[in-house]
């Protein structure tokens, strides 16, 4: 079978997004990006020669000696962090009440964090997760490579419908030898029986708690509001994407409504004090407001923490 016309396609929609982005990542993402995640340490840069002002302590004495006049050591970050994307690409992500659905968000919210990360030299890897591994992309430097990555994102065709966010999480972490990123991009809508959910809630957070011990892990949690709140049309057949699970609810009927919204609002609270007891970021994004003032806000913030 002849696979070019469909790597044509792929790759045309990377460069579309790449080109769309392009302001958006240098202009505005890069450098709050930069700051929002600082490297560990410093390492040496350049000699100069001293400047009044300058602290003496950095004097390289060997070199004033050589040229007989003062000269300083200076030095940059150290960053030589690896950012680490996991992917939600599971049944639920297809949902979308919208022109853009959760996974095309998912795919351009990820592509940019990508381009981000290359664009600051670090090194960044991708995984692809639903209740299995679907693909894993070695984390590295360049360009190419970012592009490498949201092709990926955009072509994924996943084997699994249901969510395993712990082991996404887990692989992700592991690929990340040294401190890094970690950013995990799911709607985290864990699916099934409650008893079931509850297990993969607490693996989760067991997961990502372990994990940021070592990085710096985030949650972006992307969310349709139709997800949460229904609309008066009627009997309607509601299918959990994950489980195929088929069940036909009253729409016109405000307690179907109101009860059906408690508890949308019940299992997102669910996830957001499991993220906050494993010492995670959440940042919220939907198709209808998109990801920029999110990421921008958020970057904000943790530039103000690092300051305290």
């Amino acid at each position: 079978m002849d696979h070019q016309p469909k790597s044509d396609a792929l790759f045309a929609q990377a460069r579309q997004i790449d080109l769309r982005t392009h302001r958006v990542v240098n202009d505005l993402l890069v450098g709050r990006y930069r700051s929002a995640f600082r490297g560990r340490g410093l390492e040496f840069d350049q000699v100069r020669e001293y400047s009044p002002g300058d602290d003496v302590r950095a004097i390289d004495w060997n070199v004033t000696a050589r040229e007989g006049r003062p000269y300083v050591k200076t030095f940059v970050e150290e960053r030589a962090l690896t950012l680490m994307l996991a992917v939600d690409v599971s049944g639920s992500q297809d949902f979308g009440s919208t022109a853009t659905p959760k996974r095309q968000l998912a795919a351009e919210l990820a592509s940019v964090l990508a381009l981000a990360g290359t664009r600051t030299h670090d090194r960044v890897g991708l995984i692809l997760f639903s209740d299995r591994i679907e693909k894993v992309v070695p984390p590295r430097r360049g360009r190419n490579h970012a592009g490498r990555v949201v092709q990926e994102i955009l072509g994924v065709e996943p084997a699994g419908r249901g969510t395993d966010i712990a082991q996404g999480v887990e692989v992700a972490a592991t690929a990340a030898v040294k401190h890094g990123i970690l950013i995990v991009v799911s709607d985290f809508e864990l699916g099934g029986a409650p008893e079931h959910r509850k297990a993969r809630l607490d693996a989760m957070q067991r997961v990502l708690l372990n994990a940021s011990l070592r990085h710096d892990v985030v949650a972006v949690r992307v969310r349709d509001p139709r997800e949460s709140q229904l609309v008066d049309v009627g009997v309607i057949a509601v299918e959990d994407a994950e489980t195929g699970e088929v069940v036909e609810l009253d729409t016109s009927s405000r307690r179907v409504r109101e009860r059906y919204a408690e508890l949308a609002a019940a299992r997102a609270d669910e996830v957001t004090q499991a993220l906050r007891a494993a010492r995670t970021d959440l940042v919220e994004v939907n198709p209808e407001s998109g990801y920029l003032q999110p990421l921008v806000q958020f970057f904000a913030e943790r530039r103000r923490r690092a300051s305290r």
